[in-house]
């Protein structure tokens, strides 16, 4: 394999933990990055001060790179950006908005950025406002997804053909298998959320990581297209919404069925019931909880026994 995601990101395995609210603090980003793949804290559930304690805390956890994952629409983004700024964090993955808002005053200061992307649209969009390299993210993945609904298979070498930036995959990548295929479809590395979900320290509430793990194959759905579209195992919330979108809600409706704090509800709480249980289609093939340096070496292990069969 090529060495582009190890080259640009300084580490040695070319895996990348994705940016998850409610599970991606800074002992799962520490620990994923010790194992010499790439941690991200998921800043999209913590609050600025939040933020500065678990880039500091993973700071002290490890020397290895690891970077900050932030969804432009933020609504404290530009406090959030200047304590990234202030903490030195190497690496910014940016996602849900405008690359072209923040990457310049992100890459003036010297940080790497990654822009996450659902199309050949915006895969253009965010190398033309300076990105350094894209994920490209299928309809598989879990939590917040593109409304295009194109899957990673088909959406991995369009993109491909688009730029010419390292390019990592996401979206049903679990396992050595998938991450091979990916390759052949033209990507650089990977970004993997759904499995390091649930890991040991992952910061989701173990209920959650049971419920995953306990999942089946057609267990998630997606959801609420009209506002923020969003995979998630089925619940009594999601049947809730699914049967108010059949009425015709409004997107008043849906968004005051939506309330607030749900994925926290979900993930981080543990309410199996009325919350978001935000996960990806993978999670059916995902049976146990398991320490984020293991689940890093086997699929690894598992790429690498791979590859060599097919050359051999």
């Amino acid at each position: 394999m090529n060495q582009r995601i190890q080259q640009l990101f300084k580490i040695e395995i070319p895996i990348v933990q994705a940016g998850m609210v409610w599970c991606s603090g800074w002992r799962l980003a520490s620990a994923v990055s010790n194992a010499g793949g790439l941690g991200l804290i998921g800043a999209g559930s913590m609050h600025p001060q939040v933020l500065r304690e678990h880039i500091q805390k993973c700071k002290v956890a490890t020397t290895k790179p690891f970077g900050v994952n932030v969804p432009l629409l933020y609504p404290e983004i530009d406090l959030l950006m200047n304590i990234i700024v202030e903490e030195q964090v190497p690496i910014v993955f940016t996602s849900a908005g405008n690359p072209g808002t923040w990457t310049g005053f992100l890459k003036q200061a010297g940080i790497t950025v990654v822009h996450v992307v659902s199309s050949v649209k915006f895969a253009r969009k965010a190398v033309q406002a300076g990105a350094d390299a894209i994920v490209a993210e299928g309809f598989e993945a879990g939590g917040h997804n593109g409304r295009e609904e194109t899957t990673t298979l088909v959406l991995i070498p369009m993109v491909r053909d688009a730029i010419t930036v390292p390019l990592l995959a996401a979206g049903g990548i679990a396992g050595g298998r998938a991450m091979l295929a990916c390759e052949a479809l033209g990507a650089d590395g990977f970004q993997v959320g759904s499995r390091f979900a649930v890991s040991e320290e992952s910061s989701a509430h173990e209920r959650f990581k049971q419920r995953v793990t306990t999942s089946t194959e057609g267990e998630t759905v997606l959801i609420l297209k009209q506002l923020a579209p969003v995979r998630l195992i089925r619940n009594k919330f999601s049947d809730e919404v699914q049967a108010a979108e059949r009425q015709g809600a409004s997107v008043q409706e849906l968004s005051t069925l939506l309330g607030k704090r749900r994925a926290r509800l979900g993930i981080f709480e543990g309410d199996l019931d009325a919350g978001e249980l935000e996960i990806g289609q993978v999670a059916g093939a995902l049976r146990q909880v398991q320490p984020a340096a293991d689940i890093l070496h086997d699929m690894w292990q598992e790429y690498q026994e791979l590859r060599k069969r097919l050359h051999s």
